[in-house]
């Protein structure tokens, strides 16, 4: 994933310390099909994901990840989860925490493609056969928001 500026400007200050960021997920389910891409970082297949930009609304955040990873137009249906994560230590020695807000999103339009340097492939895979190589954080991201689908009024969950 590029690097917002923010990031390397606050980079320049705190070398590789860990840093807390916040991170937005989008599940984005077209019937029976959830919309993925293969990360150029690690391969794995992954939930469109991304940092917010400063004083960016996350529901806007994941939309806008959406559309600038895959091309798909998507619409922000309920706050699935949140939760934080262990620290990630990236291959140059950066450190970061995320707290991570997991959307369950509806396809609009468009179509699936690679739009950015962030990911090898992009695809939509049936709900029962997902790809083996998918990321353990995806995997209970879309759990979460496939909850959300089936009872909206219990809200999102906050706790794993």
């Amino acid at each position: 994933m590029p690097v917002p500026e923010f990031v390397t400007a606050l980079r320049a200050h705190v070398g590789t310390a860990p840093l807390w960021l916040s991170g937005v997920t989008a599940v984005v389910l077209d019937g029976d099909q959830v919309l993925l891409g293969r990360r150029a970082d690690n391969g794995m297949w992954a939930a469109i994901s991304g940092i917010l930009d400063p004083g960016e609304q996350p529901a806007r955040a994941a939309v806008r990840e959406v559309l600038e990873e895959t091309g798909v137009v998507a619409r922000v249906l309920a706050l699935a989860s949140v939760d934080s994560g262990d620290v990630v230590t990236y291959p140059n020695g950066d450190q970061a925490q995320y707290l991570s807000l997991a959307f369950l999103c509806e396809y609009v339009s468009g179509q699936a493609r690679v739009a950015d340097d962030e990911s090898l492939e992009v695809g939509w895979f049936p709900l029962d056969t997902l790809p083996q190589a998918l990321a353990p954080s995806s995997a209970t991201r879309i759990a979460d928001a496939l909850a959300a689908r089936a009872d909206p009024a219990a809200g999102p969950r906050f706790v794993r």
